[in-house]
């Protein structure tokens, strides 16, 4: 066999060094950091002359003003002493909440590849556009490449990028042979390989073991997969069974992606904490086992835009899933806000909410489904969710009371996460960091 000249080494010998040097620079050197700290902004920030929803059960209080510290919120009220020269966000007329949530995200658009080397300048307008002009303080990644959520995530918490808080996934688990076809036909067959299909309990066990050694804060699993149209396969029981099991043991959540009744039932039998949709195809899903999911304290993410947006534009296919969604509320089951954006490339937010007044629901079930829902079901309600002392400066500032029209949850002035304004609004004089 020809040889190189250097160091004589074989063709293929290099060729293997130089595959491996690559995929070490784009896959694993920017996972090795899974879980950066928290950086919470130093100093004073103030924001007077608002009104604050403290939470979605609490009457707002009008006029009030919001005094932050070294990134924590310590006081609210409508009288609240503020240190003479703090600086201020301009904020006459404007609606206070907690930071936003958007439990169902991903950063699998082609423009998130290697994150680790793209400038902050690129990152930043993607990520204004994607989350922090909708609000967003805190979004949850169902699925994206590691090694790209993970860069973002410690170029986020490094205050090199202005982002929210990100929790991941990591890869999901679908059934055996059962990639879903809107993926199988798009993604490269060398990636498909790689993507996981445990078709066994304990295959199951250790893909979630890796996903969690890896960096991921939740599992997602396809407990129904449209493997074609008009045909959801669902996961084996035991498959999404010892999944869960897994995640529980190890303290983490799990959400599924049900898509029928077949996929609904595994999710619930398995344990499932997070459905994260509503079932597109709703036949045999009733009130009864509505009740008892909410009895089992299961969660829905709906993203009803999603299915308008890249299922079908008939109005009349989304008229069964607004019912199932009014239904689950109505019995007392938990809604969590989450759009899909990232696999739905429109990433407004009007007709999300614009749906979910369909579905019967008003602005401080919104409020909640945005804020306390999402923060109780993560665990994180002593640190976000409600403007509270105490808590992350994590605040959403919005243009117009949502109370008065839901559309107004997407008129977004500024975003405030731990303490650091991440967005402001052209409107408003730029400030510097607190």
């Amino acid at each position: 066999m020809r040889k190189w000249a250097f160091r004589g080494l074989t063709a293929p010998v290099v060729l293997f060094v130089l595959f491996g040097a690559f995929v070490w620079v784009m896959e694993v050197y920017p996972r090795r950091v899974a879980h950066p700290a928290l950086k919470l902004a130093e100093g004073t920030l103030a924001i007077e002359h608002a009104r604050i929803y403290v939470s979605p059960t609490d009457p707002p209080i009008d006029d009030g003003s919001i005094l932050i510290r070294n990134g924590l919120i310590v006081a609210v009220g409508k009288q609240i002493d503020i240190p003479p020269g703090a600086p201020q966000l301009p904020c006459s007329g404007c609606v206070v909440t907690a930071g936003f949530w958007n439990a169902h995200v991903h950063f699998s658009e082609p423009k998130w590849a290697g994150a680790e080397f793209k400038s902050a300048a690129t990152l930043n307008a993607q990520l204004v556009d994607m989350f922090l002009r909708r609000g967003f303080a805190t979004i949850v990644d169902l699925g994206s490449n590691p090694a790209d959520t993970l860069a973002i995530r410690r170029r986020v918490e490094s205050t090199e990028l202005n982002g929210p808080f990100i929790y991941t996934s990591g890869p999901p688990l679908y059934p055996p042979h059962g990639i879903p076809f809107y993926l199988h036909d798009t993604t490269p067959a060398w990636i498909r390989a790689l993507m996981l299909q445990p078709a066994t309990p304990a295959a199951a066990q250790d893909d979630v073991r890796r996903n969690l050694a890896a960096g991921s804060d939740v599992i997602k699993l396809f407990t129904g997969s449209w493997v074609a149209h008009g045909r959801v396969l669902p996961m084996p029981l035991a498959i999404a069974k010892s999944a869960v099991e897994t995640a529980h043991l190890n303290g983490k959540l799990v959400f599924a992606h049900p898509s029928s009744l077949a996929g609904v039932r595994v999710a619930m039998d398995s344990g499932v904490d997070v459905l994260a949709h509503a079932a597109d195809d709703t036949e045999g899903i009733g009130p009864g086992l509505l009740a008892t999911i909410v009895h089992n304290n299961m969660a829905m993410i709906p993203t009803l835009k999603m299915f308008t947006t890249t299922v079908t534009a008939d109005p009349h296919y989304m008229d069964p899933i607004y019912a199932e969604v009014r239904q689950f509320h109505s019995l007392g089951g938990t809604l969590i806000f989450g759009t899909d954006a990232g696999y739905m490339t429109d990433y407004s937010t009007e007709g999300e909410f614009e749906a979910l007044g369909k579905c019967g629901l008003n602005a401080m079930d919104v409020l909640a489904m945005l804020t306390t829902n999402p923060a109780a079901k993560l665990g994180v309600s002593t640190q976000k969710g409600t403007v509270t002392p105490g808590k992350l400066a994590d605040l959403t500032v919005l243009d117009a009371d949502p109370a008065s029209d839901l559309s107004n949850f997407s008129r977004v002035r500024a975003v405030i996460r731990s303490g650091r304004v991440i967005l402001q609004s052209f409107r408003l004089p730029r400030l510097p960091h607190p």
